[in-house]
């Protein structure tokens, strides 16, 4: 008989001989590289690999990246913050479907669609029929109201919602836009329920909980936070990606000094514009941090601390919320075509997750795309994926078969859009990495 054996330590030096040389690969060299993985909803690996700094075309020396470093983790932010809204949910401070005017003190209506109230639902779904074409991040002293009313003085031309259109069903709730600003929204949201700004509320109602360091507002972090932030770069010059360049500082680039405090931060009031705190991409927080959240979905909500006899659990969320965030509000169809999957990324959304399907296909110029994850086929499961500033990042579970993996990259040397993968919408040295996770410490080694 054979059986699954938990991971060897020849099995971990293994994989991260195969990761270090990933993140060190001449061709496609990773300023950083953070990776987890867990099994039978138990980490198995953690393994760090580079730097958290760079000078020019060298390192820093003294700034390796270990189990503290914080990446601004991008789009799995929108995995986070929608935890701290099914929170609200299993409160009832929050009614996923009730119309956001209700919260925000004025009417939401995309003009095009005057009749069609939007829901919370809608923003976490990516169906509400807003738009980033006019930007997703405002300064403070603009309230969310300027911009998406049209006597608003930040309205213009409209940009933010969709119009009308012959081909796609573009009213709210009838068509999937993978769309940052929806976030943004449903931040405000949140923080005209609880009064509270938005950074704030998820400290104390998601990361302190699970004790996490990090948070969604640079400038609110502690200093040993700031000490173990990764910079984000990219190789490049004069703006340009060149990988013959130096590494160029992107973002939290902050020299381990204390992010200076933003203008009109004392006077913001809550609810009026939570886009700015990031919802949408702005949290700092390691992959061990990540893995903690990746557990307590793995676990239907529950948190799980010591070990033995010692083993206490409480709830987080309700297992009812956990399954709401995984259950596919959105499927593509493509007669009629029912959303855009971003050139073959995206098949099926929840709530602030993306179910991956599996699917491996050719987009119209011959090139492969899709969310497949590896390239036997096979893995399904939710999760997030994340890019920005040159990182890339991903957080996936399967919670059938308790497997799950987190990693991010601190920034890439070559421009991502020139070296897809070959079996999905994922570059090369992302298919390198989830493939060398899963082989190695995921889909189990038989004695």
């Amino acid at each position: 008989m054979t059986l699954l054996m938990p991971i060897s330590h020849v099995l971990a030096h293994d994989l991260g001989t195969v990761l270090q040389s990933i993140q060190a690969d001449a061709q496609a060299p990773l300023s950083s590289l953070s990776v987890l993985a867990l099994r039978d909803g138990q980490v198995v690996y953690e393994g760090h690999f580079g730097h958290r700094r760079m000078n020019g075309f060298a390192p820093d020396a003294s700034t390796s990246t270990n189990a503290q470093t914080l990446y601004r983790i991008a789009s799995v932010s929108k995995l986070v913050t929608t935890i701290g809204a099914m929170r609200l949910v299993d409160e009832k401070r929050l009614d996923l479907d009730a119309d956001i005017s209700r919260y925000l003190g004025f009417q939401v209506r995309n003009p095009h669609f005057p009749d069609a109230p939007i829901s919370s639902r809608m923003l976490l779904n990516h169906t509400s029929s807003l738009r980033d074409d006019a930007g997703y991040v405002f300064d403070l002293k603009t309230p969310l109201q300027d911009v998406l009313s049209p006597k608003g003085k930040m309205y213009g031309s409209g940009a933010m919602w969709a119009a009308p259109s012959a081909a796609t069903k573009n009213a709210p709730g009838q068509y999937f836009q993978y769309v940052n600003l929806n976030f943004g929204v449903l931040g405000s949201v949140m923080e005209a329920i609880t009064k509270e700004r938005f950074d704030q509320y998820m400290q104390r109602a998601v990361l302190q909980p699970l004790g996490l360091p990090g948070g969604y507002l640079a400038e609110g972090l502690q200093q040993d936070d700031v000490k173990n932030l990764a910079t984000l770069y990219r190789k490049g010059q004069d703006g340009a990606w060149k990988s013959a360049g130096p590494w160029v500082a992107q973002t939290d680039d902050f020299q381990d000094q204390q992010p200076p405090i933003r203008a009109g931060l004392a006077e913001y009031v809550p609810g009026s514009n939570a886009t700015a705190w990031g919802p949408q991409g702005g949290l700092r927080i390691s992959v061990a941090g990540l893995g903690k959240i990746l557990q307590m979905l793995m676990h239907q909500g529950e948190v799980k601390t010591g070990s033995g006899n010692g083993v206490k659990s409480w709830r987080l969320l309700s297992a009812a919320a956990v399954a709401a965030m995984q259950n596919a509000e959105w499927s593509y169809t493509a007669q009629p075509a029912n959303g855009d999957t971003l050139d073959g990324e995206f098949h099926a959304w929840g709530l602030g997750m993306q179910l991956f399907m599996d699917k491996s296909l050719f987009n119209p110029s011959g090139r492969p795309v899709g969310d497949r994850l590896v390239a036997s086929g096979g893995v399904t499961g939710f999760g997030h994926a994340g890019f920005a500033y040159g990182l890339q990042s991903l957080l996936f579970y399967d919670p059938v078969r308790r497997i799950g993996l987190v990693y991010a990259s601190g920034g890439s040397g070559v421009d991502p859009a020139l070296h897809k993968g070959r079996y999905s919408s994922f570059n090369q040295w992302e298919e390198r990495i989830i493939e060398a996770v899963y082989t190695h410490a995921l889909k189990g080694h038989r004695q």
